[in-house]
């Protein structure tokens, strides 16, 4: 075993200095604010998807208007279309999640620990990210095929409403697939932490 004293060139014994607290100290502050921020900017992601995802499925859930004729004793209706139906059902699911992972980040944030066991909890956000994004996706995309085959074949020319109204749901669930998306990109980033350090932070 190495003696912590060593001679120099003079002679002399040679001590050596030992790591100042305060050093230490400010390091560990300095990693504590980056960690908090990183968590408050993963926050205003999933509270800007839980908006736009709100925002899309009520849009399409009040779509009350109606043209058309699709049958002899009922009009047309966006629950009437399968597509405006996965787009209304997706919204509503990815802003039920949204508004779990608001919870569990505001529980992190101030708790500084996480509402699941730590391994858990990252895989669970980064799981549930990919597979509610891709939903999301999905569903706005069949729902902006459905939306141009209505236009098509002048549907929308009877009650231009409903379609209005439909598209601004489909927009806005672009939306909260963006702001979902990077949620995604951040959670996925906490994964590679977790793996290469041990722990969700990045050193």
């Amino acid at each position: 075993m190495r003696s912590p004293q060593e001679p120099n060139r003079n002679g002399g014994i040679r001590t050596p200095s030992p790591r100042p607290r305060n050093q230490s100290q400010f390091h560990s502050t300095v990693s504590v604010q980056k960690n908090r921020r990183f968590n408050i900017l993963i926050l205003i992601f999933r509270f800007a998807a839980f908006c736009f995802s709100l925002a899309s499925a009520i849009f399409m859930f009040a779509n009350s208007h109606g043209g058309g004729s699709y049958s002899d004793s009922d009009s047309l209706r966006w629950y009437h279309f399968d597509a405006f139906r996965f787009v209304a059902i997706a919204a509503g699911i990815v802003a039920l999640y949204s508004l779990f992972e608001i919870g569990a980040s505001v529980w992190e944030i101030s708790r500084g620990t996480t509402v699941l066991p730590e391994v858990v909890q990252v895989w669970f956000d980064f799981g549930h990210d990919q597979v509610f994004a891709y939903m999301l996706l999905s569903a706005d995309s069949a729902g902006t095929a459905l939306a141009r085959t209505l236009r098509d074949r002048d549907t929308c020319t009877a009650n231009n409403a409903l379609c209005v109204q439909s598209d601004i749901s489909v927009a806005l669930g672009f939306a909260g697939f963006m702001f979902l998306s990077f949620s995604s990109l951040l959670s996925g980033f906490r994964v590679v932490c977790f793996i290469l350090n041990g722990s969700r932070f990045h050193m």
